[in-house]
């Protein structure tokens, strides 16, 4: 799960880290608080039940206690100041987290399928499920799902990409309680084999969103470039600095939920060194200010000659 780019980029610029730190901290301990819940009652009353769905509903919250403790641990060392060994400080924390939360719920998904395809290969062992049963996973539904909006908008408010994964957990939450809901449904109509059924259902949307989470954390981890609108925008504040006559080689990659970047501007030629040096320092301190950028490394250019720099030696003079 990607963020999407910021429409005002320096409404990024209002949200200190401490308080995006803040913010991701007390969104989840909501979580915590009602995961806890759902774990326990979904688990226990899917026992005495005897309904899988619910049972494996109920492993799908405790997956999700699991990532939000994850996500606290993440939260907790990715504000950590940058030291010796981390120069750019500890924000991949966070792409290590999404990793990690990727991973677990890929693992949750495939025992689930497991676990139904074992039942739904002996369907007269399947005994009738309770209606209360039905009643805990429609409780649940309803209270994932507005843990879902709540967190989803902590999270664009603050522009997190890993409490934006955990938010789209909650959802899968809640779409899985959709599907346990209407399994119990034909189970208490006398349809045995729905129950089984919307646990696989289950079991295969958590495993596919798992996927999709690690997938995206790993390509973040190998250095992956935010999209082209952001970088565009980011090519506009520099040429939008005094002094800047052109952008080129802007390159990206993400750090956290942050951008450490790369770019060359083009000056004109005839101006000293300190002015060149006193322009780059500017539209450095422009990017910095307006995007969610950690770090810019900027090389000056003449502006008649812009890939001088990349011309081999020997042919300079010729």
């Amino acid at each position: 799960m990607t963020i999407t780019p910021l429409d005002d980029e320096s409404e990024h610029a209002a949200h200190s880290p401490q308080e995006r730190a803040k913010a991701a901290s007390r969104s989840t301990w909501v979580s915590v608080a009602v995961n806890t819940v759902l774990t326990v009652v979904q688990i226990v009353v899917g026992v005495l039940s005897h309904s899988q769905a619910l049972v494996a509903d109920g492993i799908h919250s405790l997956s999700d206690l699991v990532s939000d403790f994850v996500v606290l641990v993440a939260n907790h060392f990715s504000q950590k100041d940058a030291d010796e060994d981390h120069p750019y400080g500890h924000h991949r924390f966070e792409n290590a987290a999404s990793l990690a939360l990727g991973v677990l719920l890929l693992s949750v998904g495939v025992g689930m399928v497991w676990s139904a395809v074992l039942k739904l290969e002996a369907p007269d062992g399947i005994p009738p499920a309770h209606a209360a049963a039905l009643w805990v996973a429609l409780g649940a539904l309803v209270a994932k799902e507005l843990l879902f909006r709540y967190m989803l908008a902590v999270a664009t408010r603050v522009k997190s990409s890993m409490l934006v994964a955990n938010a789209w957990h909650a959802r899968s939450d809640a779409a899985s309680s959709l599907v346990v809901s209407l399994g119990l449904c034909g189970n208490l109509l006398g349809f045995g084999l729905l129950d089984p059924i919307a646990a696989l259902i289950v079991g295969l949307m958590v495993a596919k969103m798992g996927w999709r989470f690690g997938w995206d954390a790993l390509h973040d981890l190998m250095d992956r470039a935010v999209d082209e609108q952001e970088v565009q925008a980011i090519r506009s504040t520099l040429l939008a600095t005094p002094g800047v006559l052109g952008v080129h080689d802007v390159h990206t990659r993400k750090m956290g939920d942050l951008i450490v970047a790369d770019a060359h501007i083009e000056v004109d030629a005839r101006l000293t060194v300190e002015e060149g040096h006193n322009i780059a320092v500017a539209a450095r301190a422009a990017v910095l200010q307006r995007h969610r950028v950690l770090n810019l490394m900027t090389h000056v250019d003449p502006a008649k000659r812009p890939d001088l720099d990349h011309v081999p030696s020997n042919t300079l003079h010729s």
